[in-house]
Formats: structure tokens, C-alpha cells, sequence
């Protein structure tokens, strides 16, 4: 029982380390030899608990998809009984938050390639489970608005038949609580704001734009107004 606290602590006094390294000196800092020689251990030492940077870097992504998945829950649950609009423009506001907040984090986990999604066994692996419980935080609001009011979609006919084949394969995979055309509108806002977000955050909109902020709050309006919900703008 002791050995097991003793591990559990130097794993998670390492991943603490390594997110001191990422945000201090950027991604390359991030091994399991700079990580041990900030915890005062060996290389090989440390590889008792981390077989290589794969799972080093899993690690840490997984905490920082927890982080912020708990980050928009908060902002989510701080609004009981309203109504889909207050709660999902909460919850977007609040990742938009955590992302400026911080941004070698943000793109860590948003904006370098994942090798899980090229994996066979991939939803057997904690990362994806993180991952896939970050999703279903926004999808749980999606599927409540579909549920109830609903929201429009595009017509029959209106799909490439191509996008319709992967967005019926993914309604499959989230065991059809939306429809196609409805998974399509969910994944649309999706890409839409998590591009606007990978560009602030990647300073990629610098050359035009000194604050985001409204701009962000643009495409909220704009997503409400898609999804026939009533924008409120942010208090204060």
C-alpha cells in the first residue's frame, strides 16, 4: 500500500514537472531525462514509471483533457435549471478561458498531431477515454437541445454523399443520439469554434486582431443564431 502512494506521488509529482517544462522552455523540453533531472533522478529510474516519452506525453495530455473538461463542467453546473443557450455559451466561454490561460497547454493537448487516433485498440487507451469525455461534455448539451426543442439541419439531398457515409459512421459510434444531419451540425460549431480558438492561442490572427475576445463572441452569436438560441452577452 505504501509503494503504491510512493508510486502514484512520483508520477504525479513527474507529470507536474514535465507541465513546468512545457510551459517554461516549450515541447521539445518535454523527456524523461529532463523531467528526472528536475526530480533529482536518474533517467533509467525514471523509467520505472514511465516506459518512455509516449506514455510521458499521454500522461500529461490526459491531465490537461481532465483539467479543462472539468474547467466547462464547473461553468456548466454553475447554471442549473437554465436553459440550453446560458449553459452552452458558459461552457464555450469557459474553454475559450482556459485556453488563453493557458496556451502551451491548449496546443499540447489541440494542436500537434495524435498518434491514438491512428491505433487499432485506441478506445482502450486512457488518452482516448479522456479525450472522449471532453466530447461527450458538449454533446450531452447537444443532444438535450435535439431532444427538446431541436435545431435545424440541412435538407435531404444537401450532404455530399461521401460526408454522409462518415457522419452516419460517427452517429453510429456515438450509439445514434443524433441523427446524421444533426451530428453534423454538432460537429460544424465544433470545428468552428476549436479553429477560432487554434488560431488565437497560436497567435495565427495577430496580424489583424490585438483582441479576440469579440470576435469570439461573434461566432457565439453566431452559433446561436444557427442554432436558433438566444445569444446573451457575457456579463461584466
Amino acid at each position: 500500500m505504501r509503494r503504491a502512494r510512493l508510486r502514484a506521488a512520483t508520477m504525479a509529482e513527474a507529470r507536474e514537472v514535465a507541465r513546468r517544462l512545457l510551459v517554461e522552455r516549450g515541447t521539445a523540453a518535454v523527456t524523461v531525462n529532463a523531467v528526472a533531472r528536475e526530480m533529482g533522478m536518474s533517467g533509467p529510474a525514471l523509467y520505472r514509471y514511465f516506459t518512455g516519452h509516449e506514455e510521458l506525453v499521454e500522461a500529461i495530455t490526459i491531465d490537461f483533457f481532465r483539467e479543462l473538461t472539468g474547467v466547462i463542467i464547473a461553468a456548466r453546473d454553475t447554471r442549473p435549471g437554465e436553459d440550453t443557450s446560458v449553459r452552452l455559451l458558459a461552457m464555450c466561454r469557459a474553454m475559450r478561458g482556459w485556453a488563453v490561460a493557458h496556451p502551451a497547454e491548449f496546443e499540447w493537448t489541440f494542436a500537434r498531431p495524435s498518434r491514438i487516433s491512428r491505433d487499432p485498440r485506441r478506445e482502450e487507451s486512457p488518452r482516448f477515454q479522456a479525450g472522449d469525455g471532453f466530447e461527450k461534455v458538449f454533446l450531452g448539451e447537444f443532444v438535450d437541445l435535439w431532444e427538446g426543442s431541436g435545431f435545424p439541419t440541412p435538407g435531404p439531398g444537401r450532404l455530399d454523399p461521401a460526408l454522409g457515409k462518415q457522419l452516419s459512421a460517427y452517429s453510429a459510434r456515438i450509439d445514434g443520439v443524433l441523427p446524421p444531419e444533426a451530428a453534423h451540425v454538432f460537429l460544424s460549431t465544433w470545428t468552428r469554434l476549436y479553429g477560432l480558438l487554434c488560431m488565437e492561442v497560436l497567435h495565427q490572427l495577430d496580424f489583424a486582431y490585438s483582441d479576440v475576445g469579440p470576435l469570439f463572441e461573434e461566432c457565439l452569436r453566431e452559433v446561436c443564431d444557427s442554432l436558433g438560441l438566444e445569444y446573451t452577452p457575457p456579463s461584466g
